[in-house]
């Protein structure tokens, strides 16, 4: 889908390839358009678990228009990062970075009812983790081997199962509605079936940009039938300043070992999923394979942009897969237009209002979209596994990892005996079959019949 006008086939396969203005303004703001409400979902769906999201009538709500502020300005900060680069930090090619969906399920218990005393453990933990990230990539290329796509498919798989319940929570009423006649009726479910339906249809019957952007556009159909039915409040528009700068350690620093390490543990994960991204990218854009340079380049940016958007209130960061493949679509391998596209982030990270009118999307509205993102999550992992040779030897590691990872997650007044930290990263479940599928495939010999 590569249009002559924009540049040469090789003008088109060089990351330093700037093209005429006038096309690469639109192509960068295609890439937010593709990635934005995926990128301040995570910030949303913490702000929720702690206790002053949307719908709760908390006094710390403005925290939640601040953390989807700073999900939108180190989303830009953090592709500048790697676009434009310093030094080894960076892989100079079109990746565009996000907040990351695979540490919702460690952070999620971490604040759970908390409200914004949790906040100051959770980013002390983002902070760590994000160092801990960046020095993976001295060495992230030799540790791939302890994970192949049974694990990597099983930990994706297990990240989808731990979020869809938020999905079909939300999209009921949400938290604060819970055990209330509201939840679950009718008005509550309307609008978000209609995000689930428009999202089908824009995704399997339309082409191009509006395909990609099809939750994006469901999201929209969503909001304007709530609109409708009077479900939206633009009080908090008008009280949102219109610039304000980042605060650094707006909730303070406390060091929780359980975060820590669970933090340290996804940054792992993530880290694997860059280098796949980053692959992705030559591959699809370029026909070659990735540098050592570019995958080193890619973790440090990956790990500085996590610990930096930690530092004011950010959550962590990661390559955005669904960009890749926008960039396989457009086969525009430019980084200077992802460039244009981050500059478009920081300015709407500068600008409260833009994150305070996100906070009008009811929450059943984007209960709608959650459900969409988290299920793609799910299939996402379904087809890494789908390169498994399904052996008995497999069968078993799969089998053991998901009973004890998914188990835990369903029951876990299974552990109450256990110290708080072990809770909190155990009955996430995503630990515990992370642990078991590497441990498993690492100790189980290759000829087991």
């Amino acid at each position: 889908m590569t249009d002559a006008s924009i540049g040469s086939p090789a003008q088109l396969a060089d990351p330093n390839y700037t093209p005429p203005l006038a096309k690469a303004v639109p192509l960068g703001i295609q890439h937010v358009m593709a990635m934005f409400a995926s990128n301040v979902t995570p910030a949303i769906i913490v702000a929720g678990a702690a206790g002053f999201g949307f719908g709760s009538n908390s006094p710390d709500f403005p925290n939640l228009i601040y953390m989807i502020q700073m999900s939108m300005l180190f989303a830009g900060i953090a592709t500048l990062f790697q676009t434009i680069g310093f030094g080894p930090i960076g892989a100079r090619l079109p990746i565009v970075q996000g907040t990351s969906f695979a540490f919702l399920p460690i952070m999620i218990p971490a604040v759970a009812g908390q409200g914004v005393a949790g906040m100051a453990g959770l980013m002390t933990g983002v902070v760590i983790g994000g160092i801990f990230h960046f020095f993976l990539g001295t060495f992230v290329g030799r540790i791939r081997f302890a994970l192949p796509p049974l694990v990597t498919g099983l930990i994706v798989l297990m990240i989808g199962l731990a979020l869809v319940r938020v999905g079909i929570q939300y999209a009921a009423g949400g938290v604060p509605l819970m055990g209330k006649p509201e939840f679950g009726t009718l008005s509550m479910w309307f609008p978000a079936l209609v995000v689930i339906v428009v999202t089908l249809g824009i995704k399997f019957f339309t082409k191009g940009l509006l395909s990609v952007s099809a939750v994006l556009v469901g999201l929209v159909a969503g909001y304007l039938v709530a609109l409708s039915m009077g479900q939206v409040n633009f009080g908090n528009i008008s009280r949102a300043a219109s610039f304000a700068l980042p605060n650094p350690f707006r909730w303070g620093m406390e060091f929780n070992v359980a975060i820590i390490v669970g933090m340290c543990f996804m940054a792992v994960i993530s880290a694997i999923e860059t280098v796949g991204d980053v692959s992705g990218i030559t591959k699809g854009g370029a026909g070659r394979e990735a540098t050592d340079k570019e995958i080193s380049g890619a973790t440090f940016a990956d790990g500085l942009g996590t610990a930096v958007a930690g530092v004011f209130g950010g959550l962590p960061n990661t390559s955005f897969s669904q960009n890749v493949g926008l960039i396989s679509m457009t086969g525009v391998m430019s980084r200077h237009v992802v460039t244009i596209g981050a500059l478009f982030l920081i300015v709407c990270g500068l600008v409260p209002k833009v994150g305070a009118a996100v906070s009008t999307v009811p929450i059943n509205v984007l209960g709608g979209g959650v459900v969409v993102m988290f299920g793609m999550v799910c299939a996402a992992g379904i087809n890494m596994l789908s390169e498994v040779v399904w052996n008995r030897r497999n069968m078993v590691i799969f089998a053991v990892s998901l009973s004890v990872g998914l188990g835990l997650q369903l029951e876990p007044s299974a552990l109450q005996h256990l110290p708080k930290t072990l809770q909190i990263l155990l009955t996430s479940g995503l630990l515990p079959a992370a642990t078991l599928s590497i441990v498993l495939n690492l100790l189980l010999p290759e000829d087991l019949d």
